[in-house]
């Protein structure tokens, strides 16, 4: 199973799972459940927040470099991030699935219901849905 959403590496949450998934995948022991959101979905909007490319981003977590090392090469190679900057992200990706109008929230919808959650009033976002489905939280 991936890393926690919640996980941080240099202040960025989501990150260290993005890259674990990543070397999950490469070794064929990323759950096929995951197959179609890779570089997609989160992957894909962390990548377009710090203006680089997903197969650049495998390409450096599968040469060796630690998670630090890969967040150092996208703020130099992307763009290099701020305070503000951080807070937006990392509010943006905790509450997603929370109100949102671009179709999130319904998508985290349709997850509670297919995986049995609909129960779960607590689970509200995303990164709640994970915790759940992966069994960190019950």
């Amino acid at each position: 199973m991936p890393r926690s959403a919640y996980d941080q590496t240099g202040g960025l949450v989501y990150f260290p799972r993005m890259c674990e998934k990543i070397r999950l995948h490469d070794k064929g022991q990323l759950p096929e459940a995951y197959h179609d959101f890779v570089g997609k979905g989160f992957d894909g909007r962390m990548c377009a927040y710090l203006r680089v490319n997903y197969e650049d981003v495998k390409a450096q977590v599968l040469s060796g470099k630690s998670d630090e090392e890969v967040l150092a090469w996208c703020l130099e190679k992307g763009r290099g991030l701020n305070d503000i900057d951080y807070l937006v992200w990392n509010g943006f990706a905790r509450k997603r699935g929370w109100r949102d109008e671009d179709g999130g929230s319904d998508f985290l919808a349709k997850a509670k219901a297919d995986h049995g959650f609909n129960d779960k009033a607590e689970l509200l976002t995303m990164f709640d849905f994970y915790e759940y489905d992966e069994g960190r939280r019950s």
